[in-house]
């Protein structure tokens, strides 16, 4: 009898465990987060997933085109383009000297950044230095511009007749600069690392800023030198800050395209996302696949190395609470010098950059300043002596149809990446499903391990023909704002879900027990109270949109112009003066939008340095 009692127990086992799991799906399935967690998961596997999927397969199959050359069909398996960009004759000029230029390039603008963004940290952080305060914003504004702004202030000053058009600055008083300084290496590491300088003085700096003074007294007090002292004590601690901020810098610097196509093209200057540019204005489409899916590669390991460095920093532990100390360290006689060192250093990556942009687009000849040589005509005049832009730059239709394509592509694609980010962290905050939840929160971070060059490139292998239902989407808005959505998903959805996190259910269940259904609970509840969020997850992508160029230089054509695409197509004219005067167009936007942003979400990018 007691046999069979067993024998019966083990037999409803199986069941229980099938009814169990049969109840958790059925209350799971009740739940509309599970519904909108299915739908989100979907889109975003097609937004972000299948591109990618799409790219690296033309990486190994002939495209059309190439089938004489390969003498296969159209679509067969080949090892074809990959045995081009890596073994071929001509593998150097595609891959591995734009990948040497790359490296020599990211590790110096590294150096320079760590050597100028450490010291100014450190000058900020840890000292009585004048002007703490307001150098602590104004040293980090080159960050909030495009860093292609610089290399056009750069080519204005330096440019000679090497590659025609009108003669630079220096040219025009009679000082021709040597090809080294004008084009290639030099300049484009020097730009990059002002440029990113940036990421040093906030990362490194608020680390500086946490750090107790009385571990540095109590070393001092047992007989340790200033030296020993930062080599032994320090730097030890700052390191994870340090190797954060400089392998974030390499990764920009991976898919930075701007900067080296303006100062690198004319000297053949090569780096990975100009080869890819190349290869995609070419049309070799399979040997761009593989352009593109190497530098993913890059980029997916250098993000890995960045979450293993914040891994290991979590085991450096705060010494010291309420006693913390944050001591300035009084400079004496250096105060002055240390204050004239940041000027310097503003006054080159600001103020001269902007006002040789602005002098430019007011002179009919480079660097006369005579009174009679002052116009107005590059913004307001009609009938210009020029081919393709008869009037100033403020009364040309192509200005404004960019302007007006930039404002819908990039605002449309902010606020649906602003709202699918918040709908994003409701879905991980409220699911039962927890693979769900993992699942959207690993696609949406995906885009940001690939620079926006190879992601426009797996766009382009998507759409550029018609799949399916799907029409070929290529020369369209369209394309710009769904590239633009996937690869902003990655801030929106953060800022989504740490807004999400922070909210209990109370508020909704309420509304719940009163009858509200739920899209009246997230109109009338949930986006009132995340409000703030919901500005920063559209003003971030809208910010970056406005001043990106890499996303679109490969998605846009004439008719889709956006603000960042028609200025480079009037550097390619050679059209000086509108080509700056447009990039000042579009740092102001972006200056403006970065300050406005931190105005409504109450934020501050110095993090409190100065204070």
């Amino acid at each position: 009898m007691v046999e069979g009692g067993r024998q019966d127990a083990a037999d409803r086992a199986p069941a229980s465990a099938a009814q169990r799991f049969r109840y958790k799906l059925r209350i799971a399935l009740r739940e509309p987060t599970t519904a909108i967690g299915i739908l989100t998961a979907a889109l975003f596997a097609y937004l972000i997933v299948v591109p990618i999927i799409s790219m690296l397969s033309d990486a190994g199959r002939v495209q059309l085109g190439d089938e004489r050359r390969i003498r296969m069909e159209v679509g067969d398996f080949t090892w074809y383009y990959i045995e081009r960009v890596f073994t071929s004759r001509v593998a150097s000029s595609l891959f591995w000297e734009p990948l040497l230029n790359t490296l020599s390039v990211a590790f110096g603008a590294i150096i320079a950044a760590v050597v100028i963004g450490g010291l100014l940290a450190w000058l900020l952080a840890r000292t009585d230095m004048f002007g703490r305060r307001w150098f602590a914003t104004a040293l980090i504004v080159p960050y909030m511009l495009p860093a292609w702004t610089f290399a056009l202030a750069w080519t204005t000053l330096f440019k000679n007749r090497t590659v025609g058009g009108q003669e630079g600055w220096l040219e025009a008083l009679g000082l021709t600069p040597p090809d080294w300084l004008a084009y290639g290496r030099l300049p484009v590491t020097i730009i990059l690392a002002l440029h990113y300088s940036p990421f040093i003085i906030l990362l490194f700096g608020n680390a500086l800023r946490r750090f107790d003074s009385q571990l540095e007294d109590s070393a001092r007090i047992l007989g340790a030198g200033r030296l020993t002292v930062t080599r032994k004590i320090i730097l030890p601690l700052m390191l994870p800050s340090l190797l954060s901020a400089i392998v974030l810098i390499f990764a920009k610097c991976l898919g930075e395209f701007g900067v080296p196509y303006v100062l690198g093209l004319p000297v053949k200057f090569d780096v990975l996302a100009t080869s890819l540019y190349r290869s995609i204005s070419s049309r070799q489409t399979g040997v761009a696949a593989v352009l593109a899916g190497s530098i993913m590669l890059i980029g997916v390991m250098t993000i890995m190395i960045d979450a293993k460095l914040i891994k290991e920093a979590r085991r450096f532990v705060t010494v010291g609470s309420k006693g913390a100390m944050d001591r300035l360290n009084p400079l004496n006689n250096l105060r002055i010098p240390a204050t004239v060192f940041a000027a310097l250093i503003f006054v080159f990556s600001v103020a001269v950059p902007l006002s040789v942009l602005f002098l430019s687009t007011v002179m009919k000849i480079p660097a006369r300043f005579d009174a009679d040589n002052f116009t107005l005509d590059y913004w307001i005049g009609t009938d210009l002596n020029t081919v393709a832009l008869q009037t100033g730059i403020l009364l040309s239709p192509d200005l404004w149809n960019a302007a007006w394509n930039s404002l819908r592509i990039v605002g449309v694609a902010s606020i649906v990446s602003g709202l699918l980010g918040l709908l994003v962290g409701y879905v991980v905050a409220r699911t039962p499903v927890q693979p769900l939840a993992t699942f959207l929160r690993q696609v949406t971070f995906l885009p940001y391990l690939v620079p926006g060059i190879a992601f426009a490139t797996a766009y382009l292998s998507l759409f550029a023909v018609p799949r399916g239902p799907v029409p070929a989407l290529y020369g369209t808005t369209l394309i710009l704002m769904l590239a633009l959505i996937a690869d902003q998903m990655p801030y929106a959805s953060r800022a989504g879900i740490a807004a999400m996190m922070q909210l209990g259910k109370e508020p909704e269940e309420a509304a719940q027990i009163a009858g509200a259904g739920w899209s009246r609970r997230m109109i009338s509840i949930i986006i009132p109270i995340q409000k703030g969020s919901l500005v920063t997850g559209i003003l971030l992508p809208f910010i970056s949109g406005i001043k990106g160029l890499s996303l679109f230089v490969v998605l846009a054509v004439p008719s889709t112009d956006v603000l960042t695409t028609f200025s480079l197509r009037l550097v390619d004219y050679h059209y000086t003066q509108a080509a700056n005067a447009v990039v000042l167009i579009i740092a102001a936007i972006a200056y403006l939008g970065t300050l406005l942003g931190q105005k409504l979400t109450r934020t501050n990018l110095a993090q409190g340095l100065g204070n």
